[in-house]
């Protein structure tokens, strides 16, 4: 009799257990949403970070360029000699987006079109090198891995197509053994910056004065 009754103890105390528990969870069940939704609601919303600003190269670009009439930046340096290094992939980068124009060291290096000196820089890459503007502000000029800066230069200066800036070397990630001038144009965005732009190939641009030098001067 003891032990029925005690087994009849122990299962009516688990129903009370069990019971508990079941209106418990149904509670939690209730509220924690509620609590959710609330934490929801008062949760600050932040407005989504502005797109990216895109600068976009266009052929009216290249038609810009060739209206613009650059010169080479080595003078006596034949056009059609130039190499079409754009898209070839380098170290650390995606690709060159530049050319590159073999001289021997001490060069003078000109300026390709008339405008202005927006920066000098020396960097562990482009070694020492200037940033020109055109004109307008448009187009960027950089020409890197120079042995030095010409006498009178400074940013603000403003020089004509064909003025010296510099002379060849190479400074920076260049080989010794190889020195040349790095030449890239890039279409800058509308906060100016130097040092980033839209990169525009500067070989069809010089490619085109190699056409129009042949055709004015049929005997070469």
């Amino acid at each position: 009799m003891k032990r029925r009754n005690l087994t009849r103890a122990l299962a009516f105390s688990a129903g009370l257990i069990c019971g508990a528990a079941g209106i418990y969870v149904s509670i939690c069940a209730r509220v924690v949403p509620v609590v959710e939704a609330d934490a929801l609601l008062t949760e600050p919303t932040l407005p989504p970070p502005p797109p990216p600003v895109e600068i976009h190269v266009a052929d009216e670009d290249l038609h810009a360029l060739l209206r613009r009439q650059l010169i080479l930046p080595i003078a006596g340096f034949d056009p059609a000699l130039l190499s079409d290094s754009f898209t070839t992939p380098r170290p650390g980068r995606k690709t060159h987006e530049a050319i590159d124009i073999p001289a021997r060291r001490g060069t003078p290096i000109h300026a390709a079109d008339d405008g202005y000196i927006e920066k000098l820089a020396v960097s562990p890459r482009g070694g020492i090198s200037i940033y020109q503007f055109d004109p307008a502000g448009v187009y960027c000029y950089f020409y890197a891995h120079l042995d030095r800066y010409a006498n009178r230069i400074k940013p603000g200066l403003r020089v004509r197509r064909g003025d010296i800036i510099g002379y060849v070397g190479s400074t920076g990630d260049a080989r010794a053994s190889g020195p040349h001038l790095h030449f890239s144009i890039t279409r800058l965005g509308p906060e100016k910056h130097w040092w980033e732009g839209a990169p525009i190939n500067p070989y069809p641009v010089f490619a085109g004065i190699s056409i129009r030098h042949n055709a004015a001067d049929p005997g070469n």
